[in-house]
């Protein structure tokens, strides 16, 4: 399968399980380019006054291992990984309250391309693994560990989108750099059915 068409049915089934996913509510909607995210925190280019050196390139994607857990210091994340795959009757898997989904049917965080991870927000005991996600800022650092080594990313923006509405072209871009998506729910929810408005995403680069 090549890889656009392997990233359409990613795109697919991960819509399906952010809408699936407890006290995320809503239904799942029909794949098709958003509309302007509600709000969005991007890095805020400088204007040096002096020569400066070039960026280093992002280091090369390549083949690796299994994720198996995620670390995000600036919100106190230290997670166990699972693999979110597909469900007998072909539905999408999410996380168990408590724990970290990698999105098993995209890349793998550190091969080419969007590698997505998600969590709950809040859960039966209060506040989940991704309740203080909307908290990161550009600039702080994700690691995830797998079977063979270690990638880490830096945050570039926060995005948070109305599920009507989301994102599908800048979660699923088209790139052969590795990248890597956290979503979870947002926006304030339902009094009555608990259910959340909005996802946020975070968007992120391989830099080790």
């Amino acid at each position: 399968m090549n890889r656009s068409l392997r990233t359409s049915l990613a795109a697919t089934l991960l819509t399906a399980a952010l809408a699936g996913m407890t006290g995320c509510g809503g239904h799942a909607p029909a794949p098709a380019r958003a509309a302007a995210p509600t709000t969005t925190t991007a890095a805020t280019p400088g204007t040096p006054t002096t020569p400066t050196t070039a960026t280093p390139p992002a280091p090369a994607p390549r083949h690796v291992g299994r994720p198996t857990r995620v670390l995000i210091p600036a919100i106190h994340v230290d997670e166990q990984l699972y693999g979110a795959g597909l469900k007998p009757d072909g539905a999408m898997e999410t996380p168990d309250f408590g724990d970290a989904g990698w999105y098993d049917r995209g890349p793998r965080p550190g091969a080419a391309g969007p590698a997505v991870v998600v969590a709950h927000v809040h859960g039966p005991d209060g506040d989940d693994v991704f309740a203080e996600l909307h908290e990161l800022r550009p600039g702080d650092l994700v690691t995830v560990r797998r079977t063979d080594g270690s990638s880490t990313f830096v945050v570039d923006s926060v995005e948070h989108a109305p599920k009507e509405a989301l994102p599908y072209d800048r979660i699923w871009s088209r790139t052969d750099q590795a990248v890597l998506r956290l979503i979870t729910c947002g926006g304030r929810p339902d009094p009555v059915t608990r259910m959340y408005p909005e996802n946020t995403i975070v968007y992120a680069h391989l830099v080790a």
